[in-house]
């Protein structure tokens, strides 16, 4: 069974590692990899490969021949991109946070059709950010759902899903580490089956009238309202955390919160929300919310460096007292 390994970002990279290891043991053949175009990265603004673009040079690289891998890399599924995959000869797609939608005309190329892994509980957060999704609403749980390409976003018969736990203090980042791990591993194991039945079994039809969706973020959801919850701002904070981060504003400045939890504390001291309370020696910079109080743990003026409370403190002797908007 040769497979076409459609993924872009981190998160998909130990799939593809999963994929390479199943080559490697005959189960199936990675005929090829398709991927974003490579984009400025840095501060010189070079173009690179996106995470899954560099992984499948490694893959081709650990193969020891010279035949390598191919890696497409096109702006749009159009037919010079259905040329190109189809030259693979690939009996199966599989997809792992692409960024792209599969039109009807590049999903026929594939004759087993194609799978996609989705780090989510479908058909609850279809869309592009699931995992945020999770951390936004305070959710205890998770999970990863592998299902079958269909037309529509995210609507595709359920081949294998995983739930685990939330401890409600993880980070877009870690729980995207959690479940590029997870997905690995059921992805193999769907990719082993398929390839002994030479088939992908039939899977369980989710039920529609329970989608929840979400949509992409943007750099302005990143502004901290400090008449929200000290729990509400917690989940934005770690929700985006790497991207976009959290902003808010010290007089002129702009000042990024990367990190703070909710202070259980009965003070009562009817200060505006935002007002900069003072320090607790354990916790962090005490800030007033609209419910509560948050300790700031973490922060980074927009031009400097991220520091600790304590350290940021030393260089910002006008916060205390102040009031963040």
């Amino acid at each position: 069974m040769r497979i076409l390994f459609a993924g872009s970002p981190a998160i998909a990279v130990p799939a593809l590692r999963a994929l390479a290891a199943l080559e490697r043991e005959g189960v199936c053949v990675l005929a090829g990899v398709l991927t974003n175009p490579d984009s400025a990265r840095g501060r010189h603004g070079k173009p690179e490969p996106t995470e899954v673009g560099a992984a499948a040079l490694e893959a081709a690289a650990e193969r020891g021949n010279s035949a390598g891998m191919p890696v497409l890399k096109f702006e749009k599924l159009d037919g010079t991109a259905r040329e190109a995959a189809a030259a693979l000869e690939a009996d199966l797609l599989v997809s792992f946070a692409y960024g792209r939608i599969f039109g009807p005309l590049f999903l026929g190329l594939f004759p087993l059709g194609g799978i996609n892994v989705h780090p989510s509980l479908l058909p609850r957060y279809r869309g592009p950010t699931p995992i945020q999704a999770a951390i936004l609403n305070g959710d205890t749980e998770t999970g990863i759902s592998i299902q079958q390409l269909a037309l529509e976003m995210d609507a595709g018969d359920i081949l294998a899903s995983e739930r685990f736990p939330l401890s409600g203090r993880e980070t877009a980042e870690t729980l995207s580490v959690l479940a590029a791990e997870r997905a690995a591993g059921m992805l193999a194991a769907v990719v082993r089956r398929s390839a002994a039945e030479g088939a992908v079994a039939a899977g369980q039809r989710q039920n529609p009238a329970k989608a929840v969706y979400c949509s992409l973020l943007t750099k302005e959801e990143g502004r901290i309202d400090w008449k929200q919850s000290a729990r509400e701002i917690d989940r934005r904070i770690r929700a985006f955390t790497p991207w976009p981060l959290c902003l808010t504003r010290h007089g002129e400045a702009e000042l990024y919160v990367l990190a703070g939890r909710p202070f259980d504390s009965a003070m009562e001291n009817g200060a505006a929300p935002g007002t900069v309370l003072g320090v607790d020696k354990q916790h962090g910079i005490l800030i007033q919310t609209g419910d509560g109080i948050f300790a700031a743990e973490r922060l980074q003026y927009r031009t400097k460096k991220a520091l600790d409370w304590r350290s940021f403190l030393n260089g910002s002797q006008t916060l205390i007292g102040s009031r963040l908007k």
